[in-house]
């Protein structure tokens, strides 16, 4: 009996087993204990996202290196079928290659981040989550009117980084141009038209403008831009119904429908109180006088 328990422990095999089963026990011990020790004292969201997203990486990597090690006497003779099934493995599961590829692409690239407001391959939302193959998104727009959610949640591959453009609502710049049109009736007073939808815009954007040219100055600083006018800004055409004012404003990425609604709010108010100084426009149709028709009829006599 005391035999065949000496052989037991001795043999190989479970040598190697018990190898595996310690190494991988003390490596995610170190990586749990970093995570909860160390990350937890990082401040950004951003950054302990990806320091915790790293780390179960580099765990994964050394359990395949040490499980490699352990069994490495094992592979000296099927490295040519290793290497033909490579091959196979590598086009069969390019896709997931490439998926893997766009995740470090995106972590170290500076694509988006959690949180971010993105368009990927035509779904626009929010980044929940950015796993190795695939980024998890919360949907915005489709049957909602604005950008509000609208309840679905879509996993989209990270291989799309490579193939289609990527729309960053919230990157360097968390801001957008938004405008709307008014329709103004002739013999109105422009002038004060003008003025009162300036003054509207100034005070809807409050300081947004501000913190727009301090966000812009620093991407002229990074990146080859012109200026841009960041304030609120009104410009007019002459139509065949009407005068069209156009209120061009800088809004938050994520507020653009509320702001319209404060906008048109502020604007039917101030109208509404110049007495007919100033009034709406609608579509107007002129009806044409019809031709006078003379119509003769025969008729057969028997």
């Amino acid at each position: 009996m005391e035999e065949q328990i000496k052989k037991f422990l001795f043999d190989p095999t479970i040598g190697k087993i018990a190898s595996i089963l310690i190494g991988v026990a003390v490596i995610w011990i170190i990586i749990k204990a970093i995570q909860r020790n160390l990350f937890t004292k990082i401040k950004e969201n951003d950054n302990r996202y990806k320091a915790k997203k790293l780390s179960n990486f580099i765990g994964y990597f050394l359990t395949i290196i040490l499980l490699t090690i352990v069994y490495s006497d094992k592979l000296g003779g099927l490295t040519v079928a290793l290497g033909v099934a490579g091959a196979g493995i590598a086009f069969a599961l390019q896709e997931v290659i490439v998926s893997f590829a766009g995740w470090i692409a995106i972590m170290f690239g500076g694509f988006y981040k959690t949180g971010d407001r993105v368009q990927l391959g035509g779904i626009k939302g929010d980044v929940m989550d950015i796993g190795v193959l695939r980024t998890t998104i919360i949907e915005t727009g489709q049957w909602v009117d604005g950008d509000l959610y609208n309840g679905r949640i879509v996993f989209i591959a990270n291989s799309f980084v490579f193939k289609e453009p990527v729309f960053n609502y919230s990157g360097d710049f968390p801001f957008l141009w938004d405008e709307i049109k008014i329709p103004i009736q002739y013999g109105s007073n422009y002038d004060m038209a003008k003025e009162i939808f300036e003054q509207v815009g100034k005070d809807i954007a409050g300081d947004l403008s501000e913190k727009s040219k301090e966000k812009w100055l620093a991407l002229q600083d990074k990146y080859r831009l012109e200026d841009a006018q960041t304030e609120p800004m009104v410009s007019l055409i002459a139509t065949d119904n009407w005068i069209e004012y156009t209120l061009r404003y800088i809004v938050n990425y994520k507020k653009r429908r509320v702001t319209k609604t404060e906008l048109f709010t502020q604007i039917l108010k101030k109208i509404e109180a110049t007495n007919g100084q100033i009034k709406f426009a609608s579509a107007t149709f002129q009806l044409v006088e019809t031709p006078e028709f003379k119509v003769k009829i025969k008729t057969d006599r028997h």
